[in-house]
């Protein structure tokens, strides 16, 4: 989405969690279903959820949306409290930053 003034008004949110030992397969399965919902908001743009090289517990949840509004509407909506209950028993650890997309680089073809 690009505002009137040429800027873009995509926020990206990065969430990196730390899970339990353990509980990988199971977070994954669960997020998987989460993610299945959350893409039925109108104002989500996609989401990846990756996992660290390093450390097998770390993972990142990366969540783009069409405006901040949105997004923090969604974020303190009764159905996102539910999501973040059904993860936080996997939780060990874990932040949220929100940004703006400020350019995006497509491959050259």
């Amino acid at each position: 989405m690009t505002a009137a003034d040429g800027t873009t008004e995509i926020v990206r949110v990065l969430l990196r969690m730390e899970v339990r030992p353990g509980t990988e397969a199971e977070f994954e399965q669960t997020w998987l279903e989460i993610g299945h919902r959350i893409a039925e908001q109108p104002a989500n743009l996609g989401q990846q959820l990756v996992r660290s090289t390093t450390d097998p517990h770390v993972y990142f949840v990366v969540t783009d949306w069409a405006d901040e509004t949105s997004f923090r509407t969604f974020e303190l909506s009764a159905p996102h409290q539910d999501n973040r209950r059904a993860l936080n028993r996997f939780r060990v650890a874990g932040e949220m930053t929100v940004t703006r997309l400020v350019h995006r680089l497509e491959v050259a073809s």
